[in-house]
């Protein structure tokens, strides 16, 4: 049985996302060092703000201050911080119910250890030293033993408020890609390309996954495909990604190698991207070290004919 690989893989992208009344006078307030709440028809004060109330879904506008101390409702130590998040060594994460608030913020609290923190006791907001206008704009809680601090009663209104925000988004994880797909990578790394055939349906994946995705049964044959194959469908590629060292306009498509049952993407080049058809023969395009086709360029044969491909569609 080949070694099943694992890696450790980050998805990472930044979301940008425009805001409402609401949210932009809340992050606006953030970089002003002023904490918003929203008032609900009931009179309930809820932070952060949201605009519409979530147990009547009426819609919410009217802004009050709340102050920067609060109590804390519930912790969890955190052993060992992880890179992005508030502190750089052990901290608390709290939900903190500001002084003027019915409902409670989850943030970090800047603490000596788990002994030092309990349900209710007093903090205070450590405003980071230069504020833009997010979330971060609160560095953290500390602890707090003084009176507590009465909002200024602030309405919201700011000038130049926040008309929008972007928040990189990260996900850090190891990947492993198991037996079938591990095997299947593999074969990359020697320039060939295997699937696995169904032992029900015939049918033969690429790449595998171990099981057939039709009939629900375990795939053990393997079975090398390729390395030509056909354009079943594509797009042209018009924006230029960030990190992305190719030119647009670029095509991606889906091929179906012969011998293979499933289609897999790849890019396709040497041809001009007008030129590119459903049809279009194609075969994989290696670079010196390189663990998977580069891309895939038009090998000169005939177009197949669609009824031997709409199946892949």
């Amino acid at each position: 049985m080949p070694e099943v690989l694992k890696a450790p893989l980050v998805v990472e992208f930044p979301f940008t996302r425009s805001l409402g009344p609401v949210q932009s006078a809340f992050l606006t307030g953030l970089r002003e060092r002023v904490v918003l709440g929203v008032k609900t028809g009931d009179g309930r004060t809820l932070v952060p703000p949201v605009e519409y109330d979530p147990v009547t879904a009426e819609e919410l506008h009217d802004l009050v201050e709340v102050a920067p101390t609060g109590t804390v409702t519930t912790w969890a130590w955190n052993h060992q911080p992880r890179p992005g998040q508030p502190l750089g060594t052990p901290f608390a994460w709290v939900l903190v119910r500001l002084d003027g608030a019915d409902t409670a913020v989850l943030h970090a609290l800047d603490a000596p250890g788990p002994d030092s923190v309990h349900t209710g006791m007093r903090v205070r907001i450590r405003w980071a030293a230069e504020p833009t206008g997010a979330i971060t704009d609160i560095a953290c809680f500390e602890p707090y033993d003084g009176e507590p601090e009465e909002p200024g009663g602030h309405t919201g209104e700011f000038d130049n408020p926040l008309t929008g925000i972007v928040a990189p988004a990260r996900l850090d994880y190891t990947y492993s890609p198991g037996r079938a797909q591990s095997a299947y990578i593999g074969a990359l790394s020697e320039q060939r390309t295997a699937g696995e055939r169904c032992p029900s349906c015939r049918k033969v994946y690429v790449p595998p996954r171990g099981a057939c995705p039709t009939c629900g049964v375990a795939t053990a044959e393997r079975v090398e495909v390729g390395p030509r194959g056909t354009v079943t469908t594509y797009c042209i590629v018009n924006i230029k990604a960030k990190n992305l060292d190719i030119e647009v306009p670029y095509v991606y498509a889906h091929i179906a190698l012969d011998g293979a049952d499933l289609a897999l993407h790849a890019r396709i080049g040497g041809i001009p991207y007008d030129q590119v058809r459903m049809g279009l023969r194609v075969e994989p395009v290696w670079t010196e070290g390189a663990r998977y086709p580069d891309h895939y360029r038009p090998t000169g044969e005939p177009d197949a004919d669609y009824d031997t491909y709409k199946e892949l569609l």
